[in-house]
């Protein structure tokens, strides 16, 4: 039996039956069930949203990508990124919306635009200072063998590479988001830091952007935010510490069978790479060891 065989008789049983049982049978590498799946066209992947997206196209012609995702969520139960259906719209050309015109910007947004190259804070420090800055932004996690989805959020420290908070959630949105800033507001608190000031650093994904987000961290704690300006390439330490932790934990974060026990996992292994887990840019030190040796120096 040739191999796109054997994956697409995994792929008819696959609600029926475990996975790991089912590759050992017909003695099909984990690896490339995997790889395979990535193969399936993005179009054969999300054929049960395009129905959907047209009745919504005809029922409201005069929505715009977030209220699409939104009707999508609450009407249909059908909870995906803004990203997803904003490329499956153009890859299904679907005439009935390519007329509706993008919706205003809002003022963050506008404020982006208008401050140009400025608006990316961290690009224009020439040294960056023990807890000055911080990165964040969402990244999928695969869990249940693959056969699920969560969303991770982390705020990593750019000096010390301390992961302040994160949060995991069903969903890439502003109340995971705020979960996430909360818990740094704790790390921030056990620490003796303030995060007025601090500059947060991410994309600009709405929820960035948003009124929740941007009141929280701005008008209420005082921070300042930074916005990358061409995506994953102006935020490099993030995607370095993401693709890190997604491979060093790779077999963990599949093997968690719910939610619940994702979350613990994620918790368990930001608490190591924390306190134990040692990196050669903080010679060799965990990053909370590195700053008490830190703080241990400048008292000294």
């Amino acid at each position: 039996m040739r191999t796109v065989e054997k994956v697409a008789l995994v792929a008819a049983v696959r609600e029926e039956h475990a996975l790991t049982p089912v590759l050992a049978a017909l003695g099909l590498p984990r690896a490339t069930w995997y790889y395979q799946q990535q193969r399936v066209s993005y179009a054969e992947k999300y054929a049960y949203l395009r129905g959907p997206l047209e009745t919504i196209a005809r029922k409201h012609p005069g929505y715009g990508i977030p209220r699409i995702t939104t009707e999508l969520q609450e009407t249909y139960a059908q909870a995906v990124n803004h990203k997803v259906v904003q490329r499956l719209l153009q890859l299904w050309d679907l005439a009935l919306l390519r007329s509706v015109r993008p919706s205003r910007p809002g003022h963050v947004r506008r404020a982006i635009v208008a401050a140009g190259k400025r608006a990316n804070l961290v690009a224009q420090m020439s040294e960056i200072r023990l807890f000055q800055v911080a990165y964040t932004d969402f990244t999928e996690l695969r869990y249940a063998d693959g056969s699920r989805k969560a969303y991770l959020m982390p705020l990593i420290g750019h000096v010390c590479k301390m992961a302040y908070g994160w949060a995991v959630g069903a969903h890439a949105d502003t109340t995971l988001a705020l979960e996430a800033w909360q818990a740094a507001q704790a790390t921030f608190h056990e620490l003796r830091i303030s995060p007025a000031d601090m500059i947060v650093h991410h994309d600009q994904d709405p929820v960035y952007t948003g009124y929740g987000w941007t009141a929280q961290l701005l008008l209420k704690d005082q921070a300042r935010l930074s916005y990358a300006l061409n995506g994953a390439k102006d935020n490099p330490q993030m995607e370095s510490f993401i693709g890190r932790f997604k491979t060093e934990n790779h077999s963990l974060l599949l093997e968690a069978a719910a939610l619940p026990e994702l979350c613990s996992v994620v918790t368990e292994q930001m608490l190591y790479y924390n306190t134990q887990r040692r990196h050669s840019s903080l010679g060799y030190m965990s990053p909370l060891a590195y700053i008490k040796q830190v703080r241990c120096d400048a008292s000294a």
